[in-house]
């Protein structure tokens, strides 16, 4: 005989045991330059999911220095600017306090200014929770260097997208040049030598492809070629 029990607060209605939804996400990171950011982007649009620009935030935070004066070896300066950004994501334009800095973010300066700022732990402290924010539904394509390893552990699919330093060095020299921007190969390349090192030795939340995480080298790999794979193993995620 079934006993029921006696106190009404002892019973479990169906609705407060559903969970709450959580957006899938699926991480992509990877050294500069390695194309990640376009992969993301166009893998996100495939599936009508959000898309974060984690590296875009670390550039924010060091514009924001050099416009107001802090050096990015600041670390305690940085973690407090960076705790009080007022920023926007418009239709694929960055806004700062109102300002839009979408062309200002791209430089080769800020690039460097980005990798510097990024070693500090207050700085990625005060940005987890934000770059955490964009995980909404339907769900999340997010690029960076620990996304799959710090900011989204659980991530239902992590990609590490990367490809030697030279082809890495001859796109964004081929970038820049198609953009009317001077650009030298050698420094672009001893840059991002300088900046693989700096990323993977840093302390805090160390450029690393997780174990969990799929190799995804696009050395001789096309942009489309990587939006595809991408799409084939999240499609065979899903099932």
């Amino acid at each position: 005989m079934l006993k029921l029990p006696s106190d009404e607060s002892q019973v479990t209605t169906q609705e407060s045991v559903i969970a709450p939804v959580i957006a899938p996400v699926i991480a992509i990171d990877g050294p500069s330059a390695s194309g990640k950011g376009t992969v993301a982007e166009k893998v996100a649009g495939a599936l009508g999911y959000h898309y974060l620009d984690s590296g875009a935030l670390y550039r924010i935070v060091a514009f924001a220095a050099y416009r107001d004066n802090i050096k990015w070896n600041q670390a305690d300066a940085l973690g407090d600017m960076a705790q009080n950004l007022d920023v926007a994501f418009k239709q694929g334009d960055i806004f700062l306090e109102g300002d839009r800095i979408t062309e200002a973010l791209r430089s080769e300066e800020i690039s460097r200014g980005a990798s510097e700022v990024a070693i500090h732990p207050t700085v990625r402290e005060a940005l987890l929770k934000l770059q955490q924010s964009f995980r909404k539904t339907p769900g999340l394509v997010a690029d960076g260097r620990d996304m799959g390893s710090v900011v989204f552990k659980d991530a239902r699919l992590k990609i590490f997208l990367t490809a030697s330093v030279e082809t890495r060095a001859e796109r964004r020299f081929k970038q820049l040049a198609n953009k009317g921007i001077d650009a030298n190969y050698d420094q672009i390349l001893a840059d991002l030598q300088a900046r693989d090192l700096r990323d993977s030795q840093r302390s805090a939340a160390p450029l690393i492809q997780t174990d969990d995480a799929l190799l995804l080298d696009t050395t001789h790999c096309s942009i489309a070629q990587a939006v595809a794979f991408v799409l084939k193993v999240s499609q065979k995620d899903c099932n």
